[in-house]
Parts: structure tokens; sequence; C-alpha cells
């Protein structure tokens, strides 16, 4: 009897604690480092079927303490003394590389969605808050009212590196997960950001239905094999009526040294603002098109001993590059690693592949007597424009890479940000 009665404590205390840090099961079991049936494992604490060991016990008894401490920690949390100007939510956030420009410009984030748990751990050591987890089993009803929603949504299937396939793939119809909060929440304004090739993918066709949808155009059904929550499907059935533009912007024109290019979905709510001319009222920013040299973001690894360099690429790798590179002229196409040295203006493209070989950006180290070297995690921050003070440690050094890859350029963001917040404040 005494022993179901400290199960039952032990199981009412773990469900009080998740609720109290406002979070979700799988989230729960994140934060307390367990494998992916993490989740099956709380539920059965919360119903008391099992109890934890001693050893998860004590860490679920210091988990409020710890999130304080990461909160306090963390060089982004929102300041409680600033004056809110406005709300946000940040969808498929990744690292929070949309996030921070919004919250410059006097935003509080009031919710978070990102599934991988690598990202969710670099996103609370930076901003003291833990994501929520999958949107897709997120009910729009616990999603917090919002002025702007931003959502860098997964992109796989519209990038080269992707299948193409588009709305036909899991990954492709995250989009119908925005759109089904924008009908719900109407809130005044979004940004969304995709792969370039977003633009081109189908002949057009995909970013047309994209836009239509947002616009309140669209008139065909989408087919019922295209896969998305019930709750997005139903969404559908409402007509959205917002102003929206899209433009591709390339982040070295923003003093970042990387080619990279983006595209941008803005979007402002013609039932909240209505008597507005976005047209001529938004601008996109003005990019400022200063020289940029890759040497300026990097560090000075010469005094590594050759048991902290972690970044120069082994014989065996490079040897492997220069042969497949080879293969790649013979057949009379381009492909094969980039080598880069600190007088080159910019870089190619970071991709969330960057962690495997480092083939797109490696940095010359012929001076040294050395193969060329990957970026470190630090130089892979600067690429994207984040400020110097991120961490990029909460992870391992592969994940960090995954991370910044798939991230977006601040700096990009920045000057989007400032354009959206003035119309909005011009607007009101």
């Amino acid at each position: 009897m005494l022993m179901n009665h400290i199960t039952n404590t032990k199981a009412e205390y773990i469900k009080k604690t998740r609720e109290n840090l406002g979070l979700g099961q799988t989230e729960f079991a994140n934060l307390l480092g367990m494998a992916s049936t993490g989740e099956r494992t709380v539920r059965g604490w919360e119903s008391g079927e099992h109890k934890p060991s001693p050893k998860k016990w004590l860490d679920i008894t210091m988990l409020e303490e710890k999130m304080s401490e990461k909160l306090q920690q963390a060089p982004f949390s929102h300041d409680p003394l600033s004056e809110v100007k406005f709300k946000f939510i940040d969808l498929f956030a990744g690292i929070g590389g949309i996030r921070l420009p919004f919250q410059k410009e006097g935003g509080q984030c009031v919710f978070t969605s990102e599934w991988d748990k690598f990202a969710q751990k670099t996103y609370l050591a930076n901003y003291g808050e833990m994501p929520k987890g999958d949107i897709t089993q997120i009910p729009t009803k616990d999603i917090p009212d919002h002025d702007v929603l931003l959502g860098g949504f997964p992109c796989q299937t519209f990038s080269q590196a992707g299948l193409k396939k588009g709305f036909s793939d899991t990954r492709g119809t995250m989009f119908f997960e925005i759109q089904r909060i924008l009908a719900d929440k109407k809130p005044k304004a979004f940004l969304l950001e995709n792969v370039k090739q977003l633009k081109g993918h189908d002949k057009g066709k995909t970013l047309e239905t994209i836009l239509a949808i947002i616009r309140g155009e669209h008139t065909q059904d989408i087919p019922e094999d295209v896969p998305m929550s019930e709750e997005a499907r139903h969404a559908l059935s409402e007509k959205l009526n917002y102003w929206v533009d899209y433009k591709i912007l390339r982040a070295a024109d923003f003093g970042v040294p990387q080619n990279r290019e983006r595209v941008f979905i803005v979007g402002f709510d013609k039932d909240h603002y209505k008597d507005v001319d976005f047209d001529e009222a938004f601008s996109w920013p003005t990019p400022p098109k200063t020289p940029t040299r890759l040497g300026d973001i990097l560090e000075d690894l010469t005094e590594l001993t050759e048991e902290q360099d972690k970044f120069t690429i082994s014989d065996r790798l490079w040897a492997g590059h220069k042969k497949r590179k080879e293969a790649h002229k013979t057949k009379g196409n381009g492909f094969g690693y980039s080598l880069f040295n600190k007088e080159s203006e910019y870089t190619s493209t970071i991709s969330a592949r960057y962690y495997k070989d480092g083939s797109e950006i490696l940095i010359d180290q012929e001076e040294l007597g050395k193969n060329p070297r990957k970026l470190t995690p630090k130089e892979c921050a600067s690429l994207q424009g984040f400020p110097k003070n991120f961490i990029v440690d909460a992870v391992s050094q592969g994940q960090i890479y995954k991370q910044f890859g798939n991230s977006v350029c601040m700096k990009v963001v920045d000057a989007v940000a400032s354009q959206m917040i003035k119309t909005m404040t011009n607007n009101k």
C-alpha cells in the first residue's frame, strides 16, 4: 500500500513538474537526455506504470532549477523589463536565426516549435527556452495569439539536394501547418523563408499555389493523398486574405562573405490593415553590397596542436576529394570540393551536409604545409551573420555544423525584419 502511494506521489510530481515547465512529454524526455522512446517512458512514469531509476529521479527533481539556470545564462533570453512592441511565434525554429532579429526589433517570442532534439538544445542554451516539438501534433488552440508568424519551413523537397517532390512529400506539406495557423490566429504579418529553388519548383507552380492560398485566391482542392494533419486540411476551407510578395536575397549583398541565396515571403493581413496599399507601404531592404572578405571572419588556428586540431581534413579524405573533382572534370562539369582562402570575397553556400566532409567550403592551409580544413563552429556562426556570443558548443561539432547549414543568414533577416516592423508601425 505504502509502495503504491510513493509511486503515485512520484507520478504526480513528474507530471506537475513537466506542466510547470510548459513541456510536452517528448521535450521533457529530451531535456533528461533520454533515447527516442523517452516519451513512452515519461508517459509510463506519469501513469504510475513504472518509476524512474534513482539517477533519473534525481535529474527530475533538479530540472526546474536547471531550467532556471539556463534562462539566467542564456545570452539572448528576453529582458523582462524591456517594452514589448509586438508578439511573434517562431515555427521550424532551428537554432533561432529568424527569431533574434525580431526580438531586437522589440518583439516577444510567445511560442516556438522545433522537432529536432539537438537543435532544441542549442536553442535552449541561447534563449533559455525549450521549444515545443512537432508542429503537426500541436493543435492551433494551444498556440498563443500573436502579431507576427515566422517560419523557415522545411525545404529539402524544394532544394537541389532533395527529391524535388514538393507537396507530395511530407516535408513539403509543412506549409499547410503554417496555413492552418494563419487561418485560425490571423496574425497581422508573417515572414517565411525557403531555398531559392522553391521559385522554379514544378515550373513555378508550387510557389504559385503557396501564394494563391495565402491571398485567398486558390480554388482547386489539394489532393487527398497529400499528407497533412486533419486540422490543416480542415483549415484549407477558410480563405486567407493577405497581401503577399517574395524576393530572393543573397547573404553576400548584406555584408556576409557567403554566396547564399534564399527566397523570403512577406505577408500582411488585409482584413486588419483595411485601407493600406502594401505595394506602396512595404519596401524590401536595399542591400548595402559592402565588399566582403572571408579573412574577416576566419579564426587564427596556427597555435593549435595536432591533438586540438579537429578541422584539418585527413590525407585520405583530401585524396578522395581531389579524385572526385578530377572525375567530374573529365565528365565536363565543375562538381567537387571548393577551396577558399582569407582573400576570397565569399564562400559557396554552407549546407546541412557540411559535417560529412566539408567539401563545399574548405579553407586552404598550404602556407602552413597542411591539408585544407573545415570551418570552425564559430566561423560557421559568423558566416551566417550570428552574433559573436552565440553559444555553439551545446551539442557535438557534427550537429552544430548541421544546424548552421540548415539556418538562415541573420544579417539578411535583420534587414527584412526592420522593414516589416517599420511598415507595421507606420500603419497602426
